[in-house]
């Protein structure tokens, strides 16, 4: 199926109003837990709290990601990007923050930028970007997210490379091809109420809802069939 983008003046207009403002509360409400999740990456091996990834953007621009560092300084330099339960690259904290996903907490602030949205695509490194063929290029033509269909469907990643001898080479098999079927359906059928069922669907996976993978199918098929 080709993926065309459509592009909703009012729809994009209420879905910024509401990243700014869902964004906002957020980081304000959950600035205590921040403090103590930086004194403890501090605490843990006197590193840098905050870690910057490249990241290719809407309209294929780059900006620096922002997360909680839940690895071992220069980890980005000591092995592959696909990262697994068991890498041993991870720090103490850093496996507890990924479990919660509390390491994207920092990402609010790339929404309240414009860089992110809170629903959208995952960002994409540079060099996988530069891979996009045909109808993924699409990707690049709406606002990167800090979740969507796919971040929901592959929550958990690390689980699924875990025990693996070459951790790329099983994201790219494993993953990478449901990651972007999944990111190419919310591409094609975005709108403001398949935005908020996704921040729903979102909220209902961190508390580890045993329907969360019936509720997404359920809620890609539905937003097919109204397409």
């Amino acid at each position: 199926m080709t993926t065309t983008v459509r592009h909703d003046t009012r729809y994009e207009a209420a879905k910024r109003a509401t990243d700014i403002a869902v964004a906002a509360a957020v980081l304000l409400a959950a600035a205590p837990v921040s403090a103590v999740i930086a004194w403890q990456i501090r605490r843990e091996d006197h590193g840098p709290v905050i870690f910057r990834g490249v990241r290719v953007g809407r309209g294929g621009g780059t900006f620096d990601i922002l997360k909680f560092r839940t690895m071992a300084v220069g980890a980005d330099r000591l092995g592959v990007d696909a990262t697994a339960n068991d890498d041993p690259r991870l720090t103490s904290i850093g496996r507890v923050l990924r479990r919660w996903k509390l390491d994207e907490l920092p990402q609010l602030v790339n929404v309240l930028r414009g860089e992110m949205s809170l629903v959208g695509p995952r960002p994409p490194m540079v060099w996988d970007a530069k891979r996009y063929t045909g109808d993924e290029l699409a990707l690049l033509d709406v606002p990167p997210g800090i979740t969507d269909w796919a971040s929901i469907r592959y929550r958990n990643q690390g689980k699924l490379l875990q025990g693996r001898t070459d951790w790329h080479n099983a994201y790219e098999d494993l993953i990478r091809p449901g990651k972007l079927e999944l990111a190419l359906a919310y591409v094609r059928y975005r709108n403001y109420a398949v935005d908020l069922g996704i921040l729903g669907l979102t909220a209902l996976a961190l508390i580890r809802h045993p329907r969360t993978d019936e509720l997404l199918q359920r809620m890609v098929a539905s937003a097919q069939a109204r397409a």
